[in-house]
């Protein structure tokens, strides 16, 4: 049973590796790297509503844990990697299946997008269980910046939430090829 457990724990830092080695994850400013839930907690204690980091999860078998400021306080959301595919773990939504997706950006990319758009008094098919019976409604619209991020990486961010269609802009070819090296909202 050793060498199970052994087979089990070098897949895990396998996966880790490979899903970390993605270039895209250390470009974004939100990602803080190993990192505890009290010390996310720490962080996220006087933010509004909202605002999120992506850390390292402390748990064996995730590899990612967003925590996020909800109306009842900081809590730490889990993400799943299994098969090459990421996707939440620990909240209930409405669907009764969870989305998946190719890299940790894209999902969380999906999820800010999902709470910029969805109107806080509407119903939001996203909540997060934090009691017995009682669930908070989950939103990830601002990102906790390990450090302020570039310009010019702020600008991209601007225009790809303005368009998708960056290759018709009346820019230099060197600069649409850096819009589309990230072309995430988030």
């Amino acid at each position: 049973n050793t060498h199970s457990v052994t087979q089990s724990f070098q897949l895990i830092v396998l996966q880790r590796k490979a899903a970390k080695r993605m270039p895209t994850l250390e470009l974004k400013g939100w990602y803080w790297g190993n990192l505890t839930a009290n010390e996310a907690k720490a962080i996220l204690q006087d933010s509004p509503e909202g605002t999120f980091l992506l850390r390292d999860s402390s748990q064996r078998d995730y590899l990612f844990t967003i925590s996020a400021m909800t109306s009842a306080g900081p809590t730490n959301l889990r993400i799943e990697y299994k098969h090459g595919k990421f996707k939440l773990d620990s909240v209930v939504l409405v669907k009764p299946k969870l989305r998946q997706f190719d890299s940790v950006v894209h999902l969380v990319d999906y999820y800010v997008q999902l709470s910029r758009s969805t109107d806080k008094a509407a119903s939001n098919p996203q909540a997060v269980a934090t009691g017995p019976n009682s669930t908070v409604q989950l939103l990830l619209t601002k990102p906790m910046y390990t450090a302020m991020p570039s310009l010019q990486h702020l600008c991209r961010i601007a225009i790809n939430r303005r368009t998708q269609q960056t290759h018709h802009l009346p820019i230099p070819n060197r600069l649409k090829d850096f819009l589309t090296n990230y072309t995430y909202n988030v």
